[in-house]
C-alpha cells in the first residue's frame, strides 16, 4: 500500500464541466458492489470521462495504519484515528486526498469552489506535523469512467445529482451520508421500491 507521488492523472484544463463537485449518489436499483449505496464527489468531469472519490464508505485502514505503512511519523490522536475512505476500484493502492485550503502541494488540482484533490505525499507528512489542511478526507482508490459512461449511467436512473455539502463532506458520519446526500435534493432513499436495475 501506498500513497501515490504521482497518483491519477490529473492534468485537468477543463474541471469546470458540469458534474465537477457535484455528487454522485447511488439509487438502490444500483447492484454493482463497487458502487451500491454510495456518495462519489466528481473531482473532474470532461469530454475524455468523468473521475471522483467515493466518500461514504471507510477502507479496512485507519489513517495511523496508512502512515505506519508509508513510514510518516506523527499526528494527532484524532487524526491518526480517522478512517482511510475506500475511494474506489481504480488505483487502488494510490492515496487520494480531498482537502480545503488555498497551500499548493506537489500535485494538486483546484476543484471548483475552493476544495483540492492532491495524491502526493507532501500534504500527508504536513498533516502529520500538524500543518496540514484544516479539513480533509484521505481516500484509497477514485472511481472512473469513460467517455460518456457517466451520462449514460444517468438517464440509466442509476444515479442522482445533488450539490456538493461540506458539511456532509467533512463532518457527517460516513453512515448517514448516502440517505443525507440525497435528501439535499429531496429524495428519501428509504420510500423508493429496490429492484433489480442496470449497474
Amino acid at each position: 500500500m501506498q500513497a501515490g507521488r504521482t497518483g491519477y492523472n490529473l492534468h485537468m484544463s477543463d474541471l469546470a464541466s458540469s458534474l465537477s463537485r457535484q455528487l454522485l449518489v447511488a439509487l438502490p436499483t444500483l447492484d454493482d458492489p463497487n458502487f451500491s449505496r454510495t456518495v462519489t464527489l466528481i473531482c473532474q468531469h470532461d469530454e475524455h470521462g468523468a473521475m471522483g472519490i467515493v466518500v461514504n464508505r471507510a477502507s479496512e485502514y485507519s489513517v495511523g495504519e496508512l502512515f505506519a505503512q508509508i513510514h510518516i511519523e506523527g499526528g494527532s490522536a484524532e487524526l491518526l484515528a480517522q478512517p482511510v475512505l475506500a475511494g474506489g476500484p481504480v488505483h487502488a493502492e494510490r492515496g487520494f486526498v480531498l482537502h480545503d485550503g488555498d497551500r499548493q502541494w506537489d500535485s494538486s488540482v483546484r476543484l471548483p469552489g475552493g476544495l483540492a484533490l492532491t495524491t502526493s505525499r507532501d500534504v500527508l507528512e504536513a498533516m502529520a506535523r500538524g500543518e496540514g489542511p484544516t479539513r480533509a478526507l484521505v481516500a484509497l482508490g477514485c472511481a472512473g469512467w469513460s467517455a460518456g459512461q457517466l451520462e449514460q449511467e444517468v438517464t440509466e436512473n442509476s444515479w442522482i445529482i445533488a450539490p456538493l455539502d461540506e458539511d456532509l463532506l467533512f463532518h457527517l458520519p460516513l453512515e448517514q451520508r448516502w440517505q443525507a446526500a440525497a435528501g439535499l435534493v429531496g429524495v428519501n432513499l428509504m420510500n423508493m421500491t429496490h429492484y433489480s436495475g442496470h449497474a
